[in-house]
């Protein structure tokens, strides 16, 4: 598979422009020329120059500046956020295809209940109750999308625990966290990274869109959804301001889902090539 992978132009420009963004992300403070927060009224709506490589926002901000701070609530929660839904929805489902019986019945049932309320409207009720913020808005997050990982690693694991090395583990004694830990994990392994993959993109508009609707990042903190809410109070008079949080958006999210896509394509390879 990593072969196949690193001879996919297109995964690897996708992992050039993610690995790049995380680590301006990370080192914000030493590529952001301004403070993302400091404003001028005077310098409002400047355009590009190279002191201000984006212009200046209507409060006279660096928008380059805020783009780079931005980088770290948009992109490291939301990587936050996918560890923590695949982590419980990959316990969920090795634990229930492997026990399987009344267990399994049991465990996917509740998983049935938390998949047939509406992600948006259940994202939106769980942050109406708990309250604004990005705290929140990562719970949220996890609660509606953790029973479909569950329950797709769940169908793999029923694919894997009647394989041969998986039942002659069982039947010489072997405890059944050894079997999930040293068969079933390393079996399913690839697909879990694939799905994260796919899905990265989705909670990343996610986190945007409700802190484009003033549910996640609060203003005047520097968030890639937040920087477009206020760009769409100018939005008439100067509607390039949407352009750099939008094209950061569009940009980071497409190039997941191709990741994704490459990497399906490299575990399809791999099985075909058996």
């Amino acid at each position: 598979m990593l072969r196949n992978l690193l001879e996919d132009r297109v995964a690897l420009l996708c992992l050039a422009v993610i690995g790049l963004t995380v680590l301006a992300g990370l080192f914000a403070p030493y590529v952001a020329p301004h403070d993302p927060l400091a404003g001028n009224i005077l310098y409002k709506f400047k355009s590009m120059s190279w002191n201000y490589p984006l212009g200046t926002d209507q409060q006279g901000r660096c928008v380059f500046s805020r783009l780079i701070y931005g980088i770290k609530p948009t992109i490291l929660l939301s990587l936050l956020t996918m560890a923590a839904t695949i982590t419980l929805g990959a316990a969920y489902g090795l634990v229930s295809g492997s026990a399987g019986g009344m267990i399994d019945e049991a465990l996917m049932r509740f998983c049935d209940v938390m998949l047939s309320f509406p992600s948006q409207v259940m994202i939106l009720a769980v942050v109406g109750m708990l309250g604004v913020g990005m705290e929140n808005v990562i719970i949220a997050n996890i609660l509606i999308k953790w029973a479909f990982y569950a329950r797709m690693i769940r169908g793999s694991v029923l694919g894997y625990r009647n394989r041969n090395y998986v039942v002659f583990s069982r039947t010489t004694g072997s405890g059944s966290w050894f079997i999930l830990s040293r068969h079933m994990l390393p079996a399913v392994l690839p697909e879990i990274v694939v799905l994260a993959s796919l899905d990265t993109g989705w909670v990343i508009l996610n986190i945007s869109t409700l802190s484009f609707l003033g549910l996640g990042v609060q203003a005047p903190a520097p968030e890639w959804g937040a920087m477009l809410n206020e760009a769409r109070q100018v939005i008439v008079a100067h509607p390039g301001q949407m352009l750099a949080p939008g094209l950061a958006v569009l940009t980071l999210v497409a190039a997941f889902n191709m990741l994704g896509d490459s990497l399906r394509d490299a575990l399809e390879i791999k099985g075909s090539g058996r």
